[in-house]
């Protein structure tokens, strides 16, 4: 007998109990998101791999170790997209978004990165990313955080902490990392082994090592701050002033950085301490290099992206009582009239209340199998239609879960009862 093929190592399959929650998820965010006038652009997974060598930067561990890269029929070098900025970029630039006009735009899906897979790491991962082009403000970069702060009161998080930095403007950044490799370069024996790669390429990434053993280095390395020009200083003040008047508390981390010549100004995380070491549930920043980089005129720019499957670790961690799938009702049929009846009173069941998620019987069975399936449906309500109630217009509706009576109805009445009951029943569920 064949071995039976899995699932490639890191790309999970999302079953029918779980995709409820996404849908829940993705409908909260999509609504946050609208609610700040952003619309939706659609991007290929699959890009020309100079997108992502040029973006991100060929000394990077995303370029170097973690993309999947292919040659096509045609000898093109192709990569899965690792993230979603690049794309979103591109495609501005190809459609001619950019030019004496501003976007907001999102976008969700899954981005592909050849990790080792842990909880929350995932080598096919989904995010929603937010981009804004053409803004050069802190206004724009304070929306952003005003959107994500929204989005954790939709969804009720609380043990999240938002993280802030500045980069500076590039000559600034110039300055200081020149003091931070001189710094380093003293103390180059300590360094690990990533670190010494990165001393020469990208030295501020040093700065985001999780190497225990590099934390008393980094602790006492020259730090961003003290080297940013005025014009970048007055930015971030007027940032962090305009989240102390919305209320939102925040935390100056000198030690968050991007390590590309891109990023400037504005970068900041949403972190938790109840996901382990993949403590980041969402990060972003101002990336005003980007479309000079990719060819295109010098454009301000800045957005966020977030992880999927570390929102709902999240929820689940919070105890957090995500909605399921099951239906609403459970449509039981018996006899050749009452089936076919049914069948058509069940559309019209769908036409009258919407929303409602109706499950009918199929392939037979008698009553006691059916309701054994009503049961395991986890549906509120099963409704009957045999032969009898086919002949009078009428419907069995006996409650499955909670209180209530069996009763039998006329099919003129049953729209208006499964509203009266279910928004009882569901309450109390959601109460529970």
């Amino acid at each position: 007998m064949a071995k039976t093929i899995q699932a490639v190592r890191g790309m999970n399959d999302i079953l029918p109990t779980q995709s409820a929650s996404w849908q829940y998820l993705e409908a909260v965010l999509r609504d946050v998101v609208h609610a700040y006038g952003y619309s939706e652009i659609r991007l290929p997974v699959m890009e020309k791999t100079e997108l992502f060598r040029r973006s991100i930067g060929e000394v990077t561990d995303i370029v170097e170790k973690e993309m999947y890269t292919f040659e096509d029929r045609n000898g093109d070098s192709l990569t899965l997209r690792p993230e979603g900025t690049a794309g979103c970029v591109r495609a501005c630039m190809e459609h001619g978004m950019l030019h004496n006009q501003v976007q907001r735009l999102w976008y969700k899906g899954p981005m592909f990165r050849h990790e080792r897979p842990q909880k929350g790491r995932y080598r096919q991962f989904y995010q929603i990313g937010v981009e804004a082009l053409g803004m050069e403000g802190p206004d724009i970069d304070a929306e952003m955080i005003f959107m994500t702060t929204r989005m954790w009161r939709s969804l009720g998080l609380k043990d999240v902490t938002l993280q802030v930095n500045s980069l500076g403007s590039p000559e600034a950044r110039t300055t200081y990392r020149s003091a931070l490799v001189e710094y380093l370069s003293s103390r180059a024996g300590e360094l690990d082994e990533d670190s010494r790669r990165r001393l020469d390429s990208n030295p501020l990434r040093i700065l985001d090592s999780k190497n225990p053993e590099m934390k008393a280095i980094i602790s006492t390395a020259p730090q961003l701050p003290d080297y940013l020009d005025s014009d970048s200083r007055v930015h971030f003040e007027t940032l962090c002033a305009l989240l102390d008047d919305a209320g939102i508390s925040h935390e100056v981390n000198p030690r968050l950085v991007r390590g590309l010549d891109y990023y400037s100004r504005t970068v900041f995380e949403w972190v938790t301490d109840q996901l382990g070491a993949q403590g980041t549930i969402c990060a972003g920043g101002r990336y005003d290099g980007l479309v000079e980089y990719l060819g295109g005129r010098p454009t301000p720019a800045t957005g966020f992206a977030l992880g999927m499957e570390r929102l709902i670790a999240l929820l689940e961690a919070g105890g957090s009582e995500l909605p399921g799938n099951r239906p609403h009702v459970y449509l039981v049929l018996g006899g050749e009239q009452g089936t076919r009846s049914g069948m058509v009173f069940a559309e019209e069941l769908r036409e009258a209340v919407p929303g409602l998620r109706i499950q009918t019987n199929c392939g037979g069975g008698s009553f006691k199998s059916q309701f054994r399936r009503a049961d395991r449906s986890g549906a509120v309500i099963a409704l009957v239609v045999g032969d009898d109630e086919a002949m009078r217009g009428q419907v069995t509706f006996k409650p499955l879960r909670g209180a209530g009576e069996q009763e039998v109805l006329s099919r003129q009445d049953i729209a208006g009862r499964l509203s009266q009951v279910l928004d009882l029943q569901l309450n109390r569920m959601a109460e529970e």
